[in-house]
């Protein structure tokens, strides 16, 4: 067996336990290495592990800070994927206004910084009539509201998100309900991609909220805005989700998912391997 050691990071909620880690970790021991699922946030000695590699560290957001020291400490102890540079630079969407200043084809988007008391006037001046409201630092569109950007309801769910962080406002974009794709991006290489369908009447593509999953062979314009989005990431990306929408008639990015992705490996028969070969490229000297 090598000496190698891995640790596969995910959260401690029993509410949903990250079915992917555990079939990594299985993957990697087969292959000679030792691998554990690990608590992001549970007392560990982080320098026993060559390499530590984020998955399913989904409450990071509620915990930001804790969570990039964490990142910061690891890296010195160890070596963690994604890098830090990326992590930071991934977390809070603002990130999408430096793809569109570059180029890249990206929603127009609205950041109202924390404790603004002029909300309801900054939205109305965007002139959109109907827009998404959502938390800069936010995951699996806990706190996303949708309507029209006069309405009551919307602009007090800004005003409640904005007493706690950044607020990203953007135009509605229709093209999510045919669907928003994920292309899954291993070391610069296209994986595999997925199209994630909302239910009927609903725009949020999450399978918690009704969404569907399907196999999707990616267009060459998918893959031109994915690479194109991704080689602004300020270090290496090891892993990556882009998703995508189709809005205009151009594949646009919604979100880079550089810090905790679910891979949708279970969409592939060949992803889990490739994923496992990726993880295991990480030891090898560069």
């Amino acid at each position: 067996m090598s000496s190698h050691r891995i640790a596969l990071c995910t959260w401690s909620d029993p509410a949903y336990v990250d079915p992917e880690p555990p079939l990594v970790a299985e993957r990697l021991v087969a292959r000679g290495y030792r691998a554990d699922v690990v608590v992001w946030h549970e007392d560990v000695d982080w320098s026993a592990y060559d390499l530590v590699v984020i998955r399913s560290t989904w409450d990071y957001f509620e915990r930001l800070e804790e969570f990039l020291a964490w990142v910061d400490r690891v890296d010195v102890e160890s070596r963690i994927v994604n890098p830090p540079a990326v992590v930071r630079w991934n977390v809070h969407k603002g990130y999408l206004a430096e793809l569109g200043a570059a180029g890249v084809a990206v929603l127009p988007m609205l950041v109202v910084p924390r404790g603004a008391v002029d909300v309801a006037e900054r939205i109305a001046a965007t002139g959109w009539e109907e827009v998404v409201v959502k938390p800069a630092v936010d995951g699996g569109a806990r706190k996303t509201a949708r309507g029209a950007a006069t309405s009551p309801a919307l602009v007090d769910h800004a005003r409640q998100v904005v007493e706690h962080g950044d607020v990203v406002v953007q135009p509605y974009a229709p093209g999510i309900e045919d669907g928003e794709v994920s292309l899954f991006v291993f070391d610069g290489e296209v994986s595999h991609a997925v199209r994630k369908v909302p239910a009927q009447g609903d725009y949020r593509v999450q399978a918690h909220h009704g969404g569907a999953e399907h196999p999707h062979t990616a267009s060459e314009a998918e893959l031109a805005t994915g690479r194109a989005a991704l080689a602004l990431a300020p270090a290496g990306v090891v892993y990556a989700r882009v998703d995508l929408v189709e809005h205009e008639g151009v594949p646009t990015v919604m979100e880079l998912e550089l810090v905790e992705p679910d891979l949708f490996l279970r969409m592939d028969p060949d992803a889990l391997d490739r994923y496992v070969d990726l993880v295991e490229a990480q030891l090898r000297p560069a």
